[in-house]
């Protein structure tokens, strides 16, 4: 597969993608950014850590962005999102890899928790289809 056939791909999956699946993919690429910024840390590129952590930042903000506050547990997350952009924001002024460990740990969390909602909310989808 080429890359633009891969770009192409990447595209039609976020295109196509429900809100929860967007929510997904967002707690994937956020850990995906946090893992690399630790790298770059270890190996003291700090521009590419810098580049990585704003982007992971970006996401929370997006994440944050998106929180319904209507609904009780939104609140609860957001301060822990809050955290988890401090924590960023401390290891990319520190160069410090314990920071985006505790981030980290937050962001596969969320995950986590983010991808047994979508498991379980399918198997209800599914269980209501077939009775109908």
């Amino acid at each position: 597969m080429s890359l633009k056939q891969y770009q192409a791909y990447q595209n039609n999956a976020v295109n196509t993608a429900s809100g929860g699946e967007l929510t997904l993919m967002l707690y994937n690429s956020c850990i995906k950014f946090i893992r690399q910024a630790i790298k770059d840390v270890e190996a003291k590129d700090f521009e590419k850590k810098n580049t990585h952590i704003q982007k992971a930042q970006r996401i929370i903000q997006e994440l944050m962005l998106t929180l319904d506050q209507d609904i009780a547990i939104s609140k609860e997350m957001l301060p822990l999102y809050d955290f988890m952009y401090f924590q960023l924001t401390e290891a990319n002024v520190n160069n410090e890899t314990k920071n985006l460990e505790d981030a980290l740990s937050l962001a596969i969390d969320f995950r986590d928790t983010w991808k047994e909602v979508l498991l379980k909310t399918r198997k209800q989808s599914a269980t209501q289809g077939a009775q109908v």
